[in-house]
């Protein structure tokens, strides 16, 4: 495969990664459909590019079943786990960038009018 697609190669991934994700992974359930070394590169691809889910490339699965499966293993802190090793052993860089309401100036007409119900509890403040 591309490099571009899968950045870590699978002899690292089964060494680096794999053994982690047994470990922490219980058996129950039914088995994957998409191969934890397809969804790995393929979460890794999404979060570099910043694509959304559903333009992900159809080579690595179907992306209802990579979003479900990083929705779990964020929500049970693997995926995160897995990226702190990967990061420690220096074989990725991440960079996070949070942008909210604070760091991002909204103009003082951009949330829109104010609706009747606001108009009318201002008129009442300023009666009285």
């Amino acid at each position: 495969m591309n490099p571009r697609h899968c950045p870590l190669s699978l002899a690292d991934f089964k060494r680096e990664i794999e053994p982690h994700i047994i470990s922490f992974k219980n058996r129950s359930g039914r088995p994957t459909k998409v191969n934890h070394y397809k969804f790995f590169c393929a979460v890794l691809y999404v979060l570099r590019t910043g694509i959304s889910w559903r333009d992900l490339p159809s080579f690595y699965g179907f992306w209802h079943t990579i979003y479900t499966r990083f929705k779990r293993w964020s929500e049970n802190g693997l995926f995160w786990r897995l990226l702190y090793h990967l990061q420690q052993k220096k074989r990725i860089k991440l960079d996070f960038v949070w942008i909210d309401s604070t760091t991002i100036n909204l103009h003082r007409h951009g949330a829109g009018s104010l609706k009747k119900r606001d108009l009318n509890a201002l008129a009442e403040v300023e009666r009285g």
